[in-house]
């Protein structure tokens, strides 16, 4: 499994524009045989590209310089020197492009093939022949290259996902995404088993008018993660980019907190890291219903029911729930209402 790494930074340059060529052909009644030097090439340019290719700024973590070819110098006989090649570096989907030393936002990465260029390459000097005149009918001399442009950046990538999986560490999270998709996050019987985001495809309906999303299993919080504790922002950044939360609460008898105490420390830190985020659509969960404590399945549905929610209670041992709940992200993402959708009871 390839390690996942959501920020860089990365010292860039583009190529140096070639020079004009001062230069002189040899002609009959000419002064000086007449100027014949040619253009310079431009240089190459980094340009930063958006893919749905690459999942991870890995490429770059022991890549912190890159630099572009620059242009060739012109020559004789009016011979323009050869361009420099442009770099492209190829981005994540929703990589955020940052000026490392100002912190200003250059680009945003989050349509596949959008295209910024970082720095563009310096124009090639113009040859001596271009600055003939009736007056001046030989001139010596010819325009260097432009500079090359260089840039230090940062590169911070949040995941865009349709729906994140919230909870606790240990809530079931990475074995729901398992179930309903063909990712195969790592999954374990302790806390922070998952270290990183992990990206799954859920495909509903039959074609042609099948549709498809992506989940993003987004590693457990902790009370104290906006300051950093557990996986901290490293974590919290990544829901920015989602447009649904699915918040799970594990109500088996190892779950960690009273269920409404459990959601309540989940949405402080959310608050804290960024109080946009309590503005996204949220559904809750109550998960592990195969191994359930009657006592906090209760405590679970009378939250629920008192903050006016449709309790979900699934289990990704068994199945169990799951349908009920797909369902309900097919209608919120069509931006519809849960009228009509009947929870699985335990």
């Amino acid at each position: 499994m390839s390690q996942f790494v959501d920020e860089v930074t990365l010292w860039v340059s583009s190529g140096k524009g070639g020079d004009g060529s001062a230069s002189f052909r040899r002609e009959k009644f000419v002064p000086r045989g007449g100027p014949d030097g040619g253009d310079g090439g431009n240089g190459g340019s980094i340009l930063l590209m958006g893919t749905s290719s690459k999942s991870t700024l890995l490429d770059f973590k022991h890549r912190p310089r890159v630099v572009a070819s620059s242009g060739e110098n012109g020559r004789g006989k009016k011979q323009h020197g050869k361009n420099g090649q442009d770099l492209i570096l190829r981005l994540p989907l929703g990589t955020q492009i940052f000026n490392a030393e100002t912190g200003e936002l250059l680009a945003d990465l989050v349509s596949e093939g959008q295209i910024y260029t970082a720095a563009q390459g310096g124009r090639g000097g113009r040859g001596n022949a271009h600055f003939a005149t009736p007056t001046r009918q030989a001139p010596d001399f010819a325009e260097p290259g432009k500079p090359a442009q260089e840039v230090f950046l940062k590169f911070e990538l949040k995941v865009m996902a349709k729906v994140g999986l919230l909870g606790f560490p240990n809530a079931g999270k990475s074995t729901f995404l398992g179930r309903v998709t063909r990712a195969h996050p790592r999954i374990g019987s302790y806390p922070f088993t998952t270290l990183y985001p992990h990206l799954g495809v859920v495909s509903r309906g039959q074609p042609p008018n099948n549709r498809e999303y992506v989940i993003a299993d987004l590693p457990g919080l902790i009370e104290g993660a906006h300051e950093g504790r557990g996986l901290g922002d490293r974590f919290l950044r990544h829901v920015e980019r989602t447009e649904i939360l699915l918040h799970f609460i594990d109500v088996s008898f190892e779950g960690p907190l009273d269920p409404e105490e459990a959601y309540r420390v989940i949405r402080k830190e959310l608050e804290l890291y960024d109080p946009a985020l309590l503005g996204k659509p949220e559904e809750l969960a109550a998960t592990k219903i195969d191994a359930a404590d009657p006592q906090r399945v209760e405590a679970f549905r009378r939250f629920c029911m008192k903050s006016g929610r449709t309790p979900f209670f699934i289990s990704s041992q068994t199945g169990d729930g799951i349908p009920d709940l797909l369902s309900a992200l097919d209608l919120l993402l069509e931006g519809k209402s849960l009228a009509g959708i009947v929870a699985s009871r335990d």
